[in-house]
């Protein structure tokens, strides 16, 4: 291969970074840039929400109910165990000492081995470091799929072979109520 070729393929995308880079240095320059007696400080800042967070949707599931007073939300992906996870974490903070507290937590999880409720329950408590013999746990109806929930902060229901949910949520401020409504509102389009 020559020199030439290679640093095509490697020159637009480097432009790409570097030009999108810029735009969004530019963008917070301008931002940081507006006068801070024009409006009082917030107590965080808050990232502009993504399209999809707008449309309460998350890997193709409709986030219908959200308890109030949560902060503000990040999405994350990853995968562990040949499980991937799509999960939308909403943050309270900082308080005064810099740290920032976890809400409320969404997820989807989809994977061949999440078979049934009782394949995606071994799955959490080997993911989650439970002993599946004391997990305690409830079943539970979460709208028409049969879940499993744990102290009240945690709730996981099977929606399909290989595609399930997980919703958590703070027992210091929400209620096991929050947590259902919540879950019963996160539920797969259409």
């Amino acid at each position: 291969m020559s020199r030439s070729s290679l640093g095509s393929r490697v020159i637009p995308p480097a432009r790409r970074i570097v030009i999108g880079t810029a735009a969004v240095l530019a963008t917070l320059g301008a931002w940081t840039a507006t006068p801070a007696a024009a409006e009082p400080r917030p107590e965080y800042v808050v990232a502009p929400p993504s399209t999809e967070q707008r449309a309460d949707i998350l890997d193709g599931f409709v986030i219908e109910h959200l308890p109030a007073g949560i902060g503000t939300p990040t999405d994350f992906e990853y995968e562990w165990e040949d499980i991937s996870f799509h999960s939308r974490v909403w943050e309270t903070g900082p308080d005064p000492e810099g740290a920032y507290k976890v809400d409320l937590t969404v997820k989807t999880l989809r994977g061949e081995k999440l078979t049934d409720l009782e394949a995606l329950k071994a799955f959490l408590a080997e993911y989650e470091e439970k002993d599946p013999e004391t997990w305690e746990l409830r079943p539970v109806k979460v709208g028409e799929y049969d879940g499993l929930i744990a102290d009240g902060d945690e709730v996981f229901y099977l929606v399909a072979p290989g595609v399930a949910a997980e919703v958590s949520l703070d027992r210091g401020r929400f209620s096991e109520q929050d947590l259902l409504d919540t879950a019963t509102g996160f539920h797969p389009e259409g």
